[in-house]
Order: structure tokens, then sequence, then C-alpha cells
């Protein structure tokens, strides 16, 4: 009889549990500090019938909805998000065109960026980052071996990102296009993209970028506000510098759950956009630290899924993989950047935590899909091993 020191191989977890709780805590920060920030605007609002709980139950609500979905979303196997990744891009598109559509797109503060139905309101510039995240992966998989071509790899997706870009800023929606091009430079550069190509493109965005801002007198004066807002503290710097007296005051262990000032009608949107100044103000820099930190964790698990699913030759879901860990980290960033000053004022939310149902929803299901890429990894590799 022999004997051996070697211990048997740990049976290896269905799921990655790490990236399912981080989403979870992400999840449940926002409800708690969705209702903190928001019970004020609720009582002040004739809508919401003054009651302190309103925006509470329309966030559970959504939540509940939202994780609904992403269970849904995670039965679906990739090859069929695949398939049917061209047709979810022109569904996408086609809410793109209706929301401009007079009538049937909800115009508020400006923009036009919403359909309503009735006992819920649509925002389809979330959605379609989710849908570029899946096209511009099957594009860059089917045309692995045009990645070098000019005219074949790189001008379709061009011109389809150019529809799509002219679609958003007619909403406008230019935070939404600044992740979408993200999004979808980001997966043709994983994807093998002549550097040549990817540079020059690269820096005609640059050029498109300072071109849209000049060209838009709203632009430039956010991005004056933003280079100093205490020089028009009431006026276009009214917003971030209310964010940045939030930081202040919150230190390093934040002032106490609920006992933000800012959030008491001083600080616009407090309970989307600017919902981490409230977490700041309330929480300090360890929860805002506890944020970031949870972003980290998130996009880096979705790279290290998206190594693994290309190193099992699985090239579509690789891309979809660190696709959806671009989307949310950049979206978090430009966030956090609006928040603390650090970029100029956009409706973007945060992702997981801030109000808003499309953009819960949809990001909800994008880690739904990356724990699949995950799940289907991981049954290969318990395949090989047997």
């Amino acid at each position: 009889m022999f004997y051996t020191d070697v211990k048997p191989r740990a049976p290896l977890a269905e799921y990655d549990q790490s990236l399912l709780w981080t989403m979870v805590l992400l999840v449940g920060l926002g409800i708690v500090m969705v209702y903190s920030a928001s019970i004020a605007i609720a009582e002040g609002s004739r809508a919401s019938g003054y009651q302190p709980t309103y925006y509470l139950v329309r966030h559970a609500l959504l939540v509940a909805a939202s994780l609904v979905a992403a269970v849904v979303a995670f039965q679906i196997p990739l090859r069929l998000w695949q398939q049917a990744a061209p047709y979810l891009f022109l569904f996408g598109a086609g809410l793109l065109i209706l929301v401009l559509v007079p009538g049937v797109g909800r115009e508020v503060n400006g923009s036009q960026r919403w359909i309503s139905l009735h006992f819920v309101t649509v925002q389809p510039s979330e959605f379609v980052k989710l849908f570029a995240v899946l096209y511009a992966a099957d594009y860059t998989a089917r045309k692995a071996a045009h990645m070098d071509s000019f005219r074949r790899g790189f001008l379709p997706m061009f011109m389809v990102m150019l529809l799509v870009g002219g679609l958003l800023l007619r909403e406008p929606d230019f935070g939404a296009f600044v992740v979408i091009t993200v999004i979808a430079m980001g997966i043709l550069f994983l994807g093998g993209m002549n550097w040549k190509l990817f540079a020059g493109l690269f820096g005609l965005l640059l050029v498109g970028f300072v071109a849209l801002i000049l060209a838009s007198p709203y632009r430039l004066q956010r991005v004056i506000g933003f280079m100093d807002p205490w020089a028009d503290p009431y006026g276009r710097g009214y917003q971030l510098s209310h964010a940045l007296i939030a930081f202040g005051r919150g230190e390093w262990l934040g002032v106490g759950l609920g006992a933000s000032v800012e959030k008491l009608f001083y600080l616009p949107e407090a309970h989307t956009d600017f919902l981490l100044a409230v977490i700041a103000e309330e929480l300090g820099f360890a929860g805002v630290a506890a944020v970031l930190l949870a972003f980290v964790w998130i996009v880096a698990r979705a790279f290290m899924i998206g190594r693994r699913a290309a190193l099992l030759e699985r090239y579509f879901a690789a891309l979809v993989a660190q696709g959806i860990g671009l989307w949310i980290g950049v979206q978090a960033i430009i966030n956090i950047g609006v928040n603390t000053g650090m970029l100029p004022t956009k409706g973007l939310t945060l992702p997981l935590v801030s109000f808003g149902g499309s953009a819960l929803a949809t990001a909800c299901c994008a880690l739904a899909i990356l724990l699949r890429v995950d799940w289907e990894n991981r049954q290969m590799m318990r395949g090989f091993s047997v």
C-alpha cells in the first residue's frame, strides 16, 4: 500500500461568490442611501403625496424588478446572447429614434431621453450601453481576422457608432455618448485592433469631444463652472460647490446616517447623480473608500473572468466580460469625478447605487451576464479536469 501527501483538489465553486456579494452590497447600500437622500425631497413634493418613503418604495420595487431581470439574464447561455446581439443593438437604435419622436419622448430639463409607459419611465440610452457591449463583442469576435484593416475591420463599426452617437447627441445625452464610445473603443482594442488605427481614432475622438464642447454653449458653461465653481457658487457652480461642501463636512467618518444637511434642498439631484456626495457627508471618507473598493473589485473580477474565458478560447464571452468591466468602471469613474469636482457635471448615475430604474436594471443584467460567463468558464474547467 502506498501513501501520498497530495490532498484532493477542492471542488470548483459554481460561480464567483465575491462578485455576487459585492453587487448585493452595493445595491443594498443604494437602498439605504436613496432613502436617506430623498426624504426631504419626497416630503416637499406634491407629486409624492408628501410621503417621506415615496422614493424608498419606488426604488425597492425597481430593485426587485431588476434582480428578477438579472436572474432571467443569467439563465440565457452566452451563445444565445451572441446570436441576439445584432438584433438587440438594432432594437436599441430604434428606441433612440423613438425617444426623439414628438409626443413619444418625454422632455425633462431640456433633454428628451425618456419614454413614458404610464406605469414606468424608460431611458433607452441605458439599455443601449448593454446592447453596445454585446454588439461590439460579437462584431470583434466575428471580424478578428480583419482587425488590421481600416475598410473591413474599423470602418463598419465606426459608421454604426457614429449613427448611435448622433442620436444620443440629439437628445442630448453626452454622458451616455462618452460611455458607449469608450465601450466600443475598448472592446475593439482588446480584440486586437491595429494600434495605429486605434491611435488615429483616439486622436479624432479627442478633437470631436473638444469641438462638441465648444459648439454647445451649455456644455462650455459646465466646463467653465467645473474649473472654478466658487467663481459663481449661486449660478453655474451651484451644484458642484454644494457637492464639495458635502465632502468637506463628511471628513473621515461622516456626520452620521441621515444627518446630511446638503440633501435638504441644497444639493440638486441628491438621490441620483450626486448620491455619492450624500454618502461622503453621512459616511465620510470611510464610506466613499468602501464604494470605490467595491467598484475596483467588480472591474478586476470582470477582467480576470474575461482572461479566463480567452484562455478557454471563448472570445465573445471574454470580450463581453471585459466590456462590462469597462462600462461599470468608466461610468463609476465619471460619476465619482463629477461628484468630487474632477470632471465637468454630467447626468450619469453611480451604477447599482443611484436611484433610476433603467440604469439599475441594465447594470444588474450586465453583472448577471458576467456571472454567466464565469459559470460557463467553470463548467468547462470542470469538464477538462474530469
